[in-house]
C-alpha cells in the first residue's frame, strides 16, 4: 500500500508542478513584457527582470489552487486513461481510499502554499515594489498616481518610494486646517523616520494664507507624524499580499484613523481559506475523474478544469467586492466558493 501511495503521490505532484511551472512562466513573461512599457534610463531591462523575479513567489502562491485543480485532473486522468484506476479498484481499493490518497497530497500542497504566502511572498513582493519605485524615481519620474498615499489626521502624505532601510524618496505632504483650507504644501527629495516624525531633506514648501502664498526652501525640515516606515511598507502592496500578522496590525491602525477595514478583513479570510480552497478544488478534480470525466480525453479534462477554475475565481472576484458594497460579512464571501466546491465534489463522488 505504501508503494501505491507513493506512486499516486508522485503522479499527482509531477502533474501539479508541471502545470504550475507553465502557468507561472507565462504570467511572468507577460508581466515582463507589460513592464517594459515603463522602461526608462534608470529602469531598464535588468531592473525589470529583478522586479519580475521578486514577484514570482507571489505569483506561485496565487496560482497554487488553480494548478492543483488542473494538475490533479491531468494526473488522475493519466491513471484513468491507462486503466490503472480500474486495476486499483479491482484490487479492492475504494473510491474513497483513492480520493484520500490524492487529498493528502492536496493538504501538503496547501500547507506549502500557506507558508509561501505567509513568510516568503510578502517580503519578496515588498522588495519588488520598493526596488521598482526607487529605480523609477531615480529618473525623477514623480507620479502622484503611483507611490503611497496615507492620511495622518489633517496631513495627507505621499511617498514616491521607500527603500528597504526605511529611507523615503519623493515626499509630498499637504496640511489642511479644520475648515478644509490648505495650510501648507511641501515637497522633499528624501527623508527618514526618527520615532516621532520624518526628518526631511531638500525641502520646498508653499504656505497658503487667505490673501497670499509664501514659498520657501530649506535643507532640512521636521514633520511630526504617526506614519511609520512599516505602515508605508504595508501600504506599498495589496492587502492580499500581506501576512496575517501585518493584516491584523494594519487594520488596527486604520481603525484608529477612522477608516474602513472591510477589504483587509476580506484579505484575511481569503488567506485563511486558501488551504481549504486548494483541497476543495482537488476534490472537484477527483470527483470529475471518478465521475463525468472518467472516459474523457486529456484535452477535455483540461478544458473542464480551466472552466471550473475560472468559475471559482469569478465567484471570489464577485462575492468579495459584493461583501464590501452590501455589508455582509467577508467570511461568507471567502467561504461560499470553497463550500460550493466541497458540496459539488462530495455529491459527484457519492454518485460515482
Amino acid at each position: 500500500m505504501r508503494k501505491l501511495n507513493r506512486y499516486v503521490a508522485r503522479t499527482v505532484w509531477l502533474s501539479i508542478l508541471l502545470v504550475l511551472l507553465v502557468i507561472v512562466g507565462i504570467d511572468g513573461l507577460s508581466a515582463f513584457i507589460d513592464e517594459s512599457d515603463s522602461r526608462s534610463a534608470s529602469y531598464g531591462f535588468a531592473e525589470i527582470g529583478r522586479y519580475v523575479m521578486l514577484t514570482m513567489p507571489r505569483r506561485v502562491y496565487e496560482f497554487i489552487p488553480f494548478a492543483a485543480l488542473i494538475g490533479a485532473l491531468i494526473g488522475l486522468g493519466q491513471l484513468a486513461s491507462t486503466s490503472e484506476l480500474v486495476v486499483m479498484r479491482a484490487a479492492g481499493i475504494s473510491n474513497g481510499r483513492l480520493a484520500w490518497m490524492v487529498l493528502k497530497q492536496a493538504l501538503v500542497i496547501a500547507v506549502f502554499g500557506f507558508l509561501l504566502g505567509e513568510y516568503i511572498a510578502p517580503k519578496a513582493e515588498q522588495q519588488a515594489q520598493s526596488g521598482r519605485a526607487i529605480a523609477r524615481y531615480a529618473g525623477r519620474q514623480v507620479d502622484t498616481e503611483q507611490g503611497i498615499w496615507r492620511r495622518d489626521g489633517a496631513v495627507f502624505f505621499h511617498v514616491q518610494a521607500i527603500a528597504p532601510d526605511n529611507e523615503v524618496f519623493g515626499v509630498t505632504a499637504y496640511e489642511f486646517e479644520e475648515d478644509g483650507w490648505m495650510q501648507r504644501a511641501l515637497f522633499a527629495d528624501s527623508g527618514r523616520y526618527d520615532g516621532e516624525g520624518w526628518r526631511l531633506r531638500d525641502v520646498q514648501s508653499s504656505e497658503f494664507s487667505r490673501d497670499r502664498v509664501r514659498k520657501a526652501s530649506a535643507p532640512a525640515l521636521f514633520l511630526p507624524s504617526n506614519i511609520t516606515p512599516k505602515i508605508l511598507s504595508l501600504e506599498n502592496v495589496a492587502p492580499s499580499q500581506l501576512t496575517l500578522v501585518d493584516l491584523v496590525d494594519y487594520a488596527a491602525f486604520l481603525r484608529s484613523q477612522g477608516e474602513d477595514v472591510a477589504d483587509f478583513e476580506l484579505a484575511t479570510w481569503r488567506k485563511l481559506m486558501q488551504p481549504a480552497a486548494v483541497a476543495a478544488l482537488v476534490l472537484i478534480a477527483i470527483s470529475f475523474v471518478f465521475g463525468p470525466l472518467r472516459d474523457g480525453t486529456l484535452g477535455f479534462r483540461i478544458f473542464a478544469g480551466v472552466m471550473v477554475g475560472i468559475l471559482f475565481q469569478l465567484s471570489q472576484d464577485l462575492l468579495g467586492p459584493a461583501s464590501l458594497v452590501f455589508g455582509f460579512p467577508p467570511l461568507y464571501a471567502a467561504l461560499a466558493p470553497v463550500l460550493s466546491c466541497v458540496l459539488v465534489g462530495l455529491y459527484l463522488l457519492r454518485k460515482a
